[in-house]
């Protein structure tokens, strides 16, 4: 059942195009969606009900707009279509002002060149920060096929599904969905005892907080609280943090021997060439409360 189009206006710059090209190329999330030269259709787990999404790009990229079609297996009440509506707006990150970003950029000569590559885009995040931590979990030293195929058993066994033509779109499930599911469940499906015992951990807590506290709240609240999370340590804190809740604002250069510095440091590398954990970072902090976005188009464009 599908409603009427709800037109979304995104800030601009937007370029749709760019941000097609980053979903047909992230592969957390290959075969879950359908993307076409101007659209792309996804489904998202709403309060226990699968709700799709169909967005065409019907505007330019200093006046964009995405024609939004919002569907389901059964009628989508008010409350559903709303909240769904708000979650297409966050995945896509249409309110959010890339002129500070860009104001800073201009001034960073070496980076002009990422600038230009993905001049409008606006950062695709993970459809729900609780996918993004769950994907943590599943994807820590391990192979990214073999990862895929645990999530893809979660979603297949908890998730659910509708039908756009003749695709069909898996939706991952939400807290609620997995609150049943006992550890040994976790482990069994999953095939690995310890990723079953840190998933059933990241289900208990994101079931117990309120995600707009997770988006707002004292940054050094939430990364704490993240890093409480059994199984979670700076990476996976930081991988949530940015990519499934946009929070930009932090520094992005903390540990000059974890995981996630070494992947920044081999993606600016390619941009600014080799450069120490102290020449970067100071680097870094001339971006302010864009560095995250800073971070972002250097590991895009890598």
């Amino acid at each position: 059942m599908t409603t009427p189009p709800h037109l979304l206006r995104p800030v601009s710059p937007f370029d749709f195009a760019q941000t097609l090209a980053f979903v047909s190329g992230f592969t957390p999330t290959s075969d879950e969606q359908k993307l076409e030269a101007q659209s792309l259709a996804k489904a998202v787990r709403i309060h226990r009900q699968t709700v799709g999404f169909d967005l065409h790009s019907v505007g330019t990229l200093d006046a964009p707009e995405l024609r939004c079609y919002l569907f389901g297996n059964a009628p989508l009440n008010s409350e559903i279509k709303e909240a769904a509506l708000k979650r297409v707006r966050f995945f896509l990150s249409l309110d959010e002002d890339l002129g500070p970003f860009y104001a800073l950029a201009q001034q960073d000569v070496p980076f002009q060149r990422v600038l230009r590559q993905l001049y409008g885009y606006h950062q695709v995040k993970f459809l729900t920060p609780f996918e993004n931590a769950c994907w943590a979990v599943l994807t820590q030293r391990t192979p990214g096929d073999t990862a895929r195929g645990m999530k893809r058993r979660l979603v297949d066994t908890y998730g659910g599904s509708v039908q756009i033509g003749n695709s069909v779109l898996w939706a991952f499930p939400e807290p609620a969905d997995l609150a049943g599911a006992s550890v040994a469940e976790l482990r069994t499906l999953l095939k690995h005892p310890r990723k079953g015992e840190s998933l059933a951990a990241v289900v208990q807590a994101f079931g117990q907080v309120e995600e707009e506290w997770l988006r707002q709240g004292p940054l050094s609240e939430v990364r704490a609280w993240l890093r409480g999370i059994y199984g979670f340590g700076e990476w996976s804190a930081n991988f949530v943090l940015l990519r499934g809740l946009g929070r930009m604002e932090g520094a992005v250069l903390d540990d000059p021997d974890s995981v996630f510095t070494r992947e920044l440091m081999n993606a600016a590398a390619k941009v600014y060439g080799p450069m120490s954990f102290e020449a970067l970072s100071a680097h870094a902090h001339r971006y302010v409360v864009c560095q995250g976005y800073w971070a972002h188009y250097l590991r895009v464009a890598a």
